[in-house]
């Protein structure tokens, strides 16, 4: 793990490089700078970075990056979990203990033949968690979703846990996420309310909020040509929104590298392949599992085919038309929407 550390903190330095990121640059899932030291900590069983990490983010209020850790750090405890059952016998109520303890049984109940009824039992032990987090923390909630989610939950019971994330952060991403994946598991070929529910969430959102991209993986929701075109209108505005939004983070941030890549992979749907060309240069050596672990077990052999294809489809049309790239016109503003396009 150290050796994987330093490995990322050299790829940072080579990603200042105006070259693009070779093959042997490339890092899976590598943590930033706030939680790679809580994730070194771990692995010699230490948990006080860990627990450190995850109260800064619940008394600043950065649900997004609460989040996101404690799903990264549910993770690592799959295989590594001595550091978290170090935690919890010292500090049993403790609420951020709990939220990684939460999050890591559902991680482990997931994959199950027999999930739904595994999660089904441990439904009112995460929401007891949920309810001991205090009345503002949404992510403990998200949790619940995705158990109920797994569990066939009915809509009376989804709606009920939905209504306490919400109300907790009306924007918070992942119990977003959460939702519009049940809608789209209740209703398989309801591509059209996917969409519909995500851009509202989004033109609700401030203009910096992660939400703001959830249209992006409402597109994962139209899987095939035909749905692509019945919606290339609103996947379009969504992959603009969301360029917008990946251009308010630095290049090469790891932070941002799971919306570049989701970002990516809907471009290249689009046959957008300059735009998806750009991204791919903005989010440098760093690959995120999701979304290429939706199509194949090997995620980072996906985005290095990808990868490859959409930089020969560049190199072919610059070649042919003598421009830098392909894809149709985006109405003059360089694929970006502008305020009130949406």
């Amino acid at each position: 793990m150290l050796r994987a550390f330093l490995r990322t903190a050299a790829a940072r330095a080579r990603s200042r490089s105006p070259r693009p990121a070779q093959d042997d640059d490339v890092l899976l899932d590598a943590p930033d700078d706030r939680l790679a030291p809580a994730l070194v900590a771990a692995a010699r069983g230490e948990h006080g970075p860990a627990a450190g990490l995850l109260a800064g983010t619940r008394e600043n209020a950065e649900w997004d990056h609460r989040d996101r850790y404690a799903t990264r750090l549910a993770a690592f405890a799959r295989s590594r979990s001595e550091w978290l059952d170090t935690w919890r016998a010292a500090a049993p109520d403790d609420p951020d203990a709990l939220l990684v303890a939460a999050r890591l049984t559902v991680h482990r109940h997931w994959d199950s033949p027999a999930r739904a009824e595994l999660l089904r039992q441990v439904i009112p032990a995460v929401v007891a968690a949920a309810e001991s987090a205090g009345p503002d923390d949404p992510v403990p909630w998200r949790t619940a979703l995705d158990a109920a989610r797994g569990a066939r939950a009915g809509h009376a019971e989804f709606e009920r846990l939905w209504e306490q994330a919400v109300r907790r952060c009306p924007h918070h991403y992942g119990s977003h996420v959460a939702a519009l994946e049940y809608l789209a598991a209740a209703s398989p070929d309801a591509h059209g309310e996917c969409l519909d529910f995500a851009e509202t969430a989004a033109q609700d959102a401030p203009e910096d909020a992660l939400v703001r991209a959830l249209p992006l993986h409402a597109a994962l929701t139209c899987p095939t040509p035909t749905a692509v075109r019945g919606h290339r209108r609103r996947l379009d505005a969504a992959a603009d929104r969301a360029i917008a939004l990946s251009a308010a983070h630095p290049a090469a941030d790891p932070w941002a590298a799971e919306l570049r890549n989701l970002l990516v992979q809907v471009l290249v749907r689009l046959e957008r392949h300059r735009d998806a060309a750009e991204q791919l240069r903005l989010t440098g050596p760093y690959v995120t599992s999701f979304p290429w672990d939706r199509d194949t077990d090997d995620p980072l052999g996906g985005f290095l085919r990808v990868r490859a294809d959409v930089r020969a489809r560049v190199a072919q049309a610059a070649a042919t038309t003598g421009t830098a790239g392909s894809g149709r016109p985006r109405s003059g503003h360089g694929g970006r929407v502008r305020p009130g396009d949406h």
